[in-house]
């Protein structure tokens, strides 16, 4: 198992000392605004490789900010946001989620926030590339969000369940969540969960091009290289490296095996798991909860259904298995 990560709070009562902690943290030049000193202002975060999600309790104060390397989703539950960024002036209400910034490269913006607990969620752009495909086949374009607000409200009740739902893991289930591949496959859930909420350049249907691309044997390739690196936190982009697109790689997958790049991978390794069920055997002091987060199922039930629905068992009943 990975070590677990921890959760990282820092709290102070000194406005300068604030200033320079959540620069820090969000890798950004930070001016605040009104400071006011007594007022006890925290931070939390709880985070993997792949995404952070932050806790902030603060008072009605404005925050200046450069940019910001990282996507990051914000939400207030029982108030309201003042953001200006761009000659654009923007109100957020109570429980709506939005967006601080759009693209790799960022924008200045400012911002108001009012007293209270508030939500920060960051998304590595790399980790939402792993899911994005945009612009033409062969020359990629920078991701660029279009709106910082969601597209529809369904999407935008998905996106915080989602988020409250790794949330309670990483803090229920640090070690369960530390889990290279977790991480990774967790991080990826979350991309692909922004990318459908908010409107944005990436493209979904595949191009004439990757149509043409999409044949047997880019399947064959991609199904040898997900055998052979299953145990690696390996991405649909990984897979489609230097041959085709993402679109291309996920067309072929559909075409030809009625499924996806993910879900074949998801299948390659819960083999795995099924044989390291098989040969850690009943006295080992192994669980299944163990094995099921080593191969990238964080979620134990919903990994006993999936294996139970393939190998017509519980998980534990293979583990526990007694010979006869």
């Amino acid at each position: 198992m990975a070590a677990p990560s921890q959760p990282v709070l820092f709290e102070t009562r000194d406005h300068e000392r604030w200033g320079e902690y959540i620069s820090g943290a969000y890798g950004s030049s930070i001016r605040l605004g009104s400071p006011r000193d007594g007022h006890l202002l925290r931070h939390t975060r709880l985070a993997v490789d792949t995404f952070t999600i932050d806790t902030v309790q603060t008072i009605d104060m404005t925050y200046a900010v450069e940019s910001l390397p990282t996507l990051m989703i914000s939400r207030h539950r029982t108030a309201t946001f003042e953001y200006r960024s761009g000659g654009a002036e923007h109100r957020f209400g109570p429980g709506e989620m939005f967006l601080l910034s759009r693209s790799e490269v960022g924008t200045p913006y400012w911002l108001r926030t009012p007293q209270g607990g508030l939500q920060g969620i960051s998304v590595p752009f790399p980790v939402l590339g792993q899911v994005a495909a945009t612009a033409e086949t062969r020359r990629p374009a920078p991701l660029l969000f279009t709106d910082l607000r969601p597209g529809t409200r369904a999407a935008a009740r998905q996106l915080a369940a989602t988020i409250d739902y790794l949330e309670a893991s990483l803090r229920d289930r640090p070690r369960t969540m530390a889990e290279p591949l977790v991480a990774g496959t967790a991080g990826r859930l979350l991309a692909a969960t922004v990318l459908h909420t908010f409107p944005n350049t990436a493209l979904v249907e595949p191009t004439i091009e990757d149509r043409h691309d999409a044949h047997s044997a880019t399947l064959r390739r991609a199904m040898a290289f997900i055998d052979d690196n299953a145990h690696r936190d390996i991405n649909a982009a990984d897979i489609a490296a230097a041959h085709v697109s993402i679109r291309a790689l996920q067309y072929a997958f559909r075409r030809h095996r009625d499924t996806t790049p993910m879900g074949y991978l998801r299948q390659a390794r819960l083999h795995q798991a099924h044989r390291e069920l098989l040969a850690a055997g009943p006295d080992t002091g192994v669980t299944v909860t163990e094995i099921a987060a080593r191969w990238g199922f964080f979620h134990p039930g919903r990994f006993a259904a999936y294996y139970r629905t393939v190998y017509a068992c519980p998980p534990y009943q293979t583990l526990r298995r007694d010979g006869h």
